[in-house]
């Protein structure tokens, strides 16, 4: 989880404040909106040519690692 920072940035100027894709303007919810539709990645990138494959990989591979099966039991404790 340490490389959140260098996939994703935050900044009140850009796109109200929402996580967005270091260096672009793409919130990083539209690459889960696109993954819930069934969209590819690849097709993802074609949509949003600004975000790199290492950037959408990074973020899943991160998202992964905070649901993995080590740390769910901490997501189910919060969420009783």
């Amino acid at each position: 989880m340490s490389d959140l920072k260098k996939y994703i940035t935050i900044d009140p100027d850009i796109q109200y404040g929402k996580p967005v894709f270091r260096g672009t303007r793409v919130p990083v919810e539209t690459l889960f909106w696109h993954l819930e539709k069934e969209v590819s990645i690849e097709e993802f990138l074609e949509d949003f040519p600004s975000v790199t494959k290492e950037q959408a990989t990074g973020v899943i591979g991160i998202a992964h690692q905070f649901f993995s099966s080590q740390n769910i039991s901490q997501l189910y404790e919060t969420a009783a």
